[in-house]
């Protein structure tokens, strides 16, 4: 069962060494790694595209470029509800299901690559779910900064968003050796 949240105290020096600090430590480990994979799905349409020309799917550039484009719009848009479902939901139940959600998009990409013939709109589909893991940078900021006092609050949101951004440059080197290797048929 988790901690109650209820009486929390981050300013008060002798909660925060006793019960907060913990707390705090716990939660930014486990949002760390989830920001990490919102990022990496969120961002990978910019590689997928270039290994989809090289490839042979029979889409038109422009066509293929525009999978960024929406998985981009998808979640910038997302952040905005996202920054609320900490506070409607918990920051567990919100970071577990919107990190589970991101199964979805990463699941369903890597089955659509593994045939030339799969329709354009599923790779549009899959671009909009993605977007899921943009969303995921405005809860997980907003559940991180609810556990920090103002004294250390930059140094752990600069953690998660540092090390969450990592998801980035961990999708362009993942990605291309995997599609290369053909991991997946």
């Amino acid at each position: 069962m988790g901690q109650d949240l209820r009486n929390w105290d981050v300013e008060n020096e002798q909660f925060w060494a006793t019960t907060g600090k913990k707390i705090a430590t716990r939660n930014l480990w486990i949002s760390i790694p989830s920001l990490l994979v919102g990022f990496a799905v969120w961002l990978y349409w910019g590689i997928i595209t270039v290994q989809m020309i090289n490839l042979g799917f029979p889409f038109e550039k422009s066509q293929l470029f525009t999978l960024g484009a929406i998985a981009g719009l998808t979640g910038a848009t997302l952040r905005i509800p996202s920054t609320f479902f900490i506070r409607i939901a918990g920051g567990r139940n919100t970071i577990v299901f919107t990190t589970a959600l991101l199964m979805v998009p990463a699941l369903g990409t890597g089955l659509a690559l593994l045939n030339p013939d799969t329709p354009f709109w599923k790779f549009q589909l899959l671009a909009f779910l993605s977007g899921i893991g943009g969303g995921n940078f405005a809860s997980s900021m907003s559940n991180i900064s609810f556990f920090y006092p103002k004294k250390v609050q930059g140094y752990a949101l600069g953690m998660n968003a540092g090390l969450g951004n990592f998801g980035v440059t961990t999708m362009q080197i993942l990605i291309p050796l995997v599609m290369t290797v053909g991991l997946f048929g």
